[in-house]
């Protein structure tokens, strides 16, 4: 199956031959070029990004506003304000015809800019973690960011129903300088996360066949991370 993602180039709109070119491991994909005529690829090619690409690409270069052609396959979208079957109806344009998986950046909530806690409650439920949050790491063994798996219920809590929507959250980690000037600390980047909606099928999809390096481990022990 081909994969499409992004370049480090800018989208062409003056080319209307969709052409394919081969890039290190980050960005292992074609690139698209397309006219403003034609907005959807042709059938056959899905956005196939592995979490190492979504944490280390299209966080951070959406975070520095980098990129203004990203919101073609991630769109600025509050996940929270939207039942997720109505998701799939926000999508990328370039994801359109996708039916396994869509991807969101989802701002930071006012709330939590005020210190309280994200709200994760939709009209006709409410998305709940699951398991413990993991590392991300790069294949080079540096720990890039955190990812954190929810479940959708329907209903309310005392007599919700879990559904087979679910949800990945990455946040990206980012080093700074400590107050001292001297020593790199990692921090998670709290102003924007990247949501990667999905329903479970009970098969194999391709997005599970995907690499995924080194993979994620769970967080825990004696790591530290500057919030």
């Amino acid at each position: 199956m081909n994969r499409l993602i992004l370049s480090s180039l800018p989208v062409s709109v003056s080319n209307p031959i969709y052409t394919h070119h081969h890039h290190p491991p980050t960005h292992r994909c074609s690139v698209l070029t397309t006219t403003m005529n034609h907005r959807l690829p042709p059938p056959g090619y899905r956005f196939f990004p592995t979490e190492e690409e979504l944490v280390s690409f299209y966080l951070p270069n959406e975070l520095d506003a980098r990129r203004d052609d990203l919101h073609r396959v991630i769109p600025v979208v509050n996940v929270y304000e939207h039942e997720p079957w109505h998701l799939p109806m926000e999508a990328g344009e370039l994801c359109k015809r996708d039916t396994e998986q869509w991807f969101f950046f989802v701002p930071k909530q006012e709330r939590e800019v005020q210190g309280g806690r994200p709200s994760r409650t939709t009209a006709s439920g409410y998305w709940k973690a699951t398991g413990s949050p993991t590392y991300v790491y790069s294949s080079t063994d540096k720990v890039i960011g955190v990812k954190k798996t929810m479940v959708f219920y329907h209903g309310k809590s005392s007599t919700s129903k879990k559904t087979k929507w679910k949800m990945h959250e990455y946040r990206a980690i980012k080093e700074e300088l400590d107050s001292t000037n001297t020593c790199l600390i990692p921090k998670l980047q709290h102003e924007l996360s990247l949501c990667r909606v999905y329903v479970i099928s009970g098969c194999v999809r391709a997005f599970d066949r995907r690499p995924t390096g080194l993979g994620t481990h769970e967080i825990g022990g004696s790591s530290s991370l500057s919030s």
